[in-house]
């Protein structure tokens, strides 16, 4: 078992894995209307990650909350993320090049959508399950905003839906809103079989 696990860590097989990147934006960004602390210094791993992962011909999707302009999350959540926005695209840092394809959610009047692979309803799929699959993805990298709301809600459904799914630990960051939330999603994940490396740990896998 030990042995596995080693070989695990030490290769990964690009092809059959996905980097997910969540809602690096503007508005989750420093000066932004729901300003994540540090936000943006998760732009500069995930960038290296990106860029390895297109080399070795590895799949990398974004996911871009785009709400309209009286969305329901606005009772919750300052107004944020409207579509066509500066608040809404994405970090300019954010190197889109590599990028395979965008999941846009929350641009359904009455459903927020934290996760990447469903609505808040749990039901409404935003298609990403079924493009992958149909890809052959096996695991699901994930970084970027918020730790304790779209990564979390984003890596419980990966690992649901059978994913082996891995947390870049050095490239996400959380709202913390209430108090605790971070360190609360961090043991959820965990508790869930949910990996959390460091980005150069994965590119070491990467370049294995």
């Amino acid at each position: 078992m030990t042995v596995i696990i080693l070989f695990i860590l030490l290769y990964m097989d690009v092809k059959k894995t996905l980097l997910l990147i969540i809602d690096v934006q503007n508005d989750f960004c420093t000066g932004g209307a729901l300003a994540v602390s540090d936000g943006e210094t998760v732009v500069s791993p995930l960038n290296a990650l990106s860029g390895a992962f297109s080399q070795k011909g590895g799949m990398v999707a974004v996911t871009q909350d785009w709400h309209g302009d009286d969305h329901v999350s606005f009772g919750i959540w300052p107004k944020h993320c409207v579509k066509g926005t500066k608040g809404a695209d994405f970090h300019p840092g954010l190197d889109l090049n590599p990028v395979t394809f965008i999941i846009r959610k929350g641009f359904r009047q009455e459903l927020d959508s934290y996760s990447a692979f469903f609505e808040n309803d749990s039901s409404t799929a935003t298609g990403l399950e079924g493009c992958i699959k149909q890809t052959n993805i096996q695991t699901v990298i994930i970084g970027g905003l918020a730790t304790d709301y779209c990564v979390l809600y984003s890596a419980m459904d990966s690992r649901r839906l059978g994913f082996h799914t891995i947390v870049v630990s050095d490239a996400v960051r959380g709202v913390n809103n209430p108090e605790g939330s971070v360190e609360k999603a961090i043991e959820t994940m965990k508790n869930a079989g949910i990996e959390f490396r460091t980005s150069q740990e994965i590119l070491s896998m990467v370049n294995g």
